[in-house]
This record gives C-alpha cells, sequence and structure tokens, in this order.
C-alpha cells in the first residue's frame, strides 16, 4: 500500500503536535505527572496513534528533547577548539536550563532508573551519538595538532560533560560564561594542550 501525501502530511502534523505536547505538559506538571492521556488529549490525537509510533511517554519525550539538542548544541569548527568548545558548552547549558527542554529532560533522566528500554534508548539515541560527535570534533582537534597525540578523547569528554549534568541532576545553578570557559580551559591542560589555540601549536 503506497500513503498518500496528504496522509504523509497529516502523520507529520500528529506526530509534532504529541511532540510539542509532551514538551507542554512537562513544563506545566511536571514530567511525573504526565500521562500519555493528557499528552494525546493536549495533542488532539488518540492513545492509540501515541502507541503505535512510540512505546511510552519516556520515548514521546525523549524523541522531542533529542531533535532540539542536536540542532541547538552543534559541533563547530572553527578551528579554534577552546573556542568551539565554550560555545557549545554554552549552549547546552542554557537548552538544559530553559523550559520546557530543562524539565522534560530532568523527567527522563530520573525515569531512565526505572525503565530499562527508555534507559537504552537514552544510550542509543541520545548519549552515544552526541559522545560519537564529541570525540570527533576533538579528535580533528588533534589532527590539527590542538590536543597531543595520546589524549584520552572519550574521557575528555566526560570532564566536559560531567560537571553540566552534575548541577543539572542536583538542581544547582547552572554554570554561567566564566565558568563554562574554566573548565573548557581545565579539560584542555589536563590533556597536555595547554589551552593554546590554533593548529600545530603542539608540534
Amino acid at each position: 500500500m503506497i500513503t498518500s501525501p496528504s496522509s504523509l502530511r497529516r502523520s507529520e502534523r500528529s506526530r509534532r503536535a504529541t511532540l510539542d505536547a509532551a514538551l507542554e505538559l512537562c513544563t506545566e506538571k511536571g514530567y511525573g505527572r504526565v500521562t500519555v492521556e493528557a499528552i494525546a488529549a493536549r495533542a488532539g490525537v488518540s492513545k492509540k496513534t501515541i502507541y503505535r509510533w512510540w512505546p511510552s511517554k519516556g520515548a514521546v519525550v525523549l524523541e522531542a528533547f533529542a531533535g532540539m539538542l542536536v540542532g541547538a548544541t552543534p559541533f563547530i569548527d572553527t578551528g579554534d577548539i577552546e573556542a568551539d568548545l565554550r560555545t557549545h558548552l554554552t549552549s547546552l547549558v542554557r537548552l538544559i536550563s530553559t523550559p520546557p527542554y530543562g524539565p522534560a529532560y530532568a523527567g527522563i533522566l530520573s525515569e531512565l532508573h526505572h525503565d530499562e528500554d527508555l534507559a537504552r534508548a537514552v544510550r542509543e539515541q541520545l548519549v552515544g551519538p552526541r559522545v560519537d560527535a564529541a570525540v570527533g570534533r576533538l579528535r580533528r582537534a588533534q589532527e590539527q595538532g590542538q590536543i597531543p597525540a595520546g589524549a584520552d578523547l572519550p574521557l575528555a569528554v566526560e570532564m566536559l560533560y560531567g560537571p553540566v549534568y552534575y548541577r543539572h541532576v542536583l538542581r544547582k545553578p547552572a554554570q554561567d560564561e566564566a565558568t563554562i570557559a574554566a573548565l573548557v580551559s581545565h579539560v584542555l591542560r589536563s590533556l597536555g594542550s595547554g589551552g593554546v589555540r590554533g593548529p600545530g601549536c603542539l608540534s
């Protein structure tokens, strides 16, 4: 059976309405009080429609959050790894500190401790790809001579993200730009880069 263009448009509108509704409700009610029934009512779709596309409430919220995260926190490459990491982490902190995305992600992180399927989805759909992208950006900096050849890049990623999510999970005040700059500088120094900028500086 061939799906008509009009059916595809209706499906996309319903999908987008569902994702938007889930984020709105997380902000209004808190993740724990959001239900699939409430999402369906807000989006103007049936529960059956939601369960056809997603296995759970958490999966809906995860897709909504992940889609925004990827677009809002790109791994840019200006040739200056220190500046690029500051830009990236500043965008990340801003996103997870702002409704509806902050409350949504906090709810996901809480729920994954009780939902192994959601935990697996978070690893496969969000954490894994983002870590790979971050390592890839650091590797390009390594190839440009801004990071030593022997640096442990996956560990560097954990060092960069760990403090951000530590504050988010414990609901501590988010890092400001100065704190983010200090974090990036510290991590780069720990890799042996000395915080230097520009290619070829470590040869």
